[in-house]
């Protein structure tokens, strides 16, 4: 499984919103739906995000097992 709670924390600390992954990155609403429930979504749109906010991605996702455990 994937965790992408440090992309809505990077989004709230650079005063960023939801919307604006659509309007400035270019994902559809789909795929914000995808981050939103913590599905996984293409290498390129993580490439995408990551170049908008010009961050890693580290900053914006992790690994989690079954438990929500984050996975080193």
């Amino acid at each position: 499984m994937v965790s992408y709670n440090l992309l809505w924390k990077t989004l709230i600390d650079r005063h960023k919103k939801k919307t604006d992954l659509i309007a400035e990155v270019g994902i559809s609403s789909a795929t914000l739906a995808k981050l939103s429930k913590n599905e996984y979504v293409s290498m390129e749109t993580i490439v995408k995000i990551c170049n908008w906010l010009h961050c890693t991605i580290s900053d914006i996702c992790v690994i989690v097992d079954a438990k929500h455990e984050v996975c080193l």
